[in-house]
């Protein structure tokens, strides 16, 4: 082989290799540094480190929100919420968060502490995330844990690929609110509170776990599953939070 031809031949698969490896898209994930959800918030950064290699994607973590800013997350195309809750933010940090949102700049996924919507530790509630979760208020939840049957309510939504109707998660606290979000935004899924083990009496009737607000642009989902890291060794919790990954972003 000639060496001019060898020298084209080296060129052109080092730059397949490079297009190859250049990352697909940008993730921010958000999680307490203390506290009794830090057990999960591990667990997923574990799994997530790994999902991002296998998938060609870049995950960077922080711990609160004092770099949020318009700049700051233009950098990436979803934002991850772990088990972080929407009180507490500086007045610049909630507007960069909302303008992300509001105008389509990214998509984001809010698990668990979320929806921890109310006065708490001396701060305020958040209206504006209050309505972005449907309109809703903490009320309740299950301290001692209890399994539960999930089900499914639109198989067809994309974030529900490859799941089946109905999943159980071993152990969470579910929470309930002051009202079901469901006339304010896409449900699509449930708890079986019937099927609670332990039986409780802190019941909503409706109660959606996961959820979607269409009326705003970026694309957005609520999963409330998210406190045990146990939940990584749940099938269905992995696709589910792969399937939210890929929508969310964009990329799917």
């Amino acid at each position: 082989m000639k060496r001019w031809m060898l020298v084209f031949l080296l060129t052109l698969n080092f730059a397949a290799f490079s297009q190859q490896k250049k990352p697909r898209f940008k993730v921010l994930a958000i999680a307490e540094n203390g506290g009794h959800h830090v057990a999960y918030s591990k667990a997923a950064k574990i799994w997530l480190n790994q999902l991002a290699i296998d998938s060609n994607f870049v995950i960077d973590y922080v711990q609160n929100t004092k770099m949020f800013t318009d700049a700051f997350l233009s950098q990436y195309q979803l934002l991850i919420q772990l088990d972080y809750p929407p009180y507490a933010w500086a007045p610049e940090e909630m507007e960069a968060f909302k303008k992300y949102l509001a105008q389509g700049k990214g998509g984001w996924i809010g698990f668990h502490h979320a929806t921890l919507l109310g006065d708490f530790d001396g701060y305020k509630m958040w209206p504006w995330f209050s309505d972005f979760m449907g309109g809703i208020k903490f009320k309740n939840y299950i301290a001692g844990f209890a399994q539960a049957e999930v089900n499914i309510e639109d198989s067809k939504h994309p974030v529900m690929k490859g799941l089946p109707k109905k999943f159980i998660v071993d152990k969470d606290e579910w929470y309930t609110y002051d009202k079901s979000p469901r006339t304010n935004v896409k449900v699509l899924a449930n708890v079986n509170e019937a099927s609670y083990k332990p039986k409780s009496d802190i019941v909503m009737g409706d109660h959606p776990v996961i959820w979607t607000n269409e009326k705003i642009k970026g694309r957005n989902i609520y999963i409330f599953m998210g406190h045990s890291p146990d939940l990584f060794g749940n099938s269905a919790y992995k696709t589910l939070f792969t399937n939210a990954i890929f929508w969310a972003s964009k990329t799917q």
